[in-house]
This record gives C-alpha cells, structure tokens and sequence, in this order.
C-alpha cells in the first residue's frame, strides 16, 4: 500500500522533505518615516533574521510616505506592521515589535511544520 502511494507522489512531481530546496522567509516591515519608533523595529527585526531565522531571510523595509502605493495595496492601518510573506499563510504582526516572543514563537512553529501551511 505504501509502495502505490510512493509511486503516485513520484508520477504527481512531488519530491520528498529531503530533496525539497529550503526556501528564504520574506519579510515585509511598513515603516513610518526615520523615527525612533521606526528605526528600533528594524533593527529588531533584523535581530530576528540574524538570530532566529539564520540570516535565511530577504527584508524589505517600505517607508510608507515615501511608497504610499504599495501601504495602500497591503492595507496597511498602523506602522510599523511586520508581514510575513512567505511561508504561507500571510501573517501580520502590528505595533512597536518590542515584545517579538510571539513573532519567534509563530517563526518556530512554521519551521519545525506544527503550523500547516
């Protein structure tokens, strides 16, 4: 039984958890112009990617007054928001990012796939 399932991930193109390439998180952080508030949470936040995610990470960080286009495309109400790209689902993590222990505790989960995604 287990060989026909085998068989048929190989027909479908699936590949196993061994082949599969690790992909980079990507982090999107919407900021307010040059402000205290904004600068500490890029510097926590590329304290996350160094620490926790080992630097296997692409941020981008939009300042909303000058790309307002694209805090209008990701509805952005409040900065700084944090939004997590990639892996799916999409999630968003709004305000000052002082307390990141829920960020590292959902980062965590994804990785070690206790989180479907």
């Amino acid at each position: 039984m287990k060989t026909n399932k085998i068989k048929r991930a190989i027909k479908a193109g699936a590949k196993s958890p061994a082949t599969r390439r690790k992909s980079k998180y990507v982090l999107r952080l919407f900021v307010a112009g040059a402000t205290d508030r904004s600068r500490q949470a890029v510097l926590r936040v590329r304290e996350l990617c160094a620490a926790e995610l080992k630097d296997n990470c692409k941020l981008e960080v939009i300042d909303i007054y000058q790309q307002p286009k694209l805090a209008r495309e990701n509805q952005i109400v409040a900065t700084p928001t944090l939004i997590v790209e990639f892996p799916p689902p999409v999630r968003r993590f709004i305000g000052n990012l002082a307390n990141i222990t829920g960020l590292f505790v959902e980062l965590d989960l994804i990785k070690k796939g206790k989180i479907a995604l």
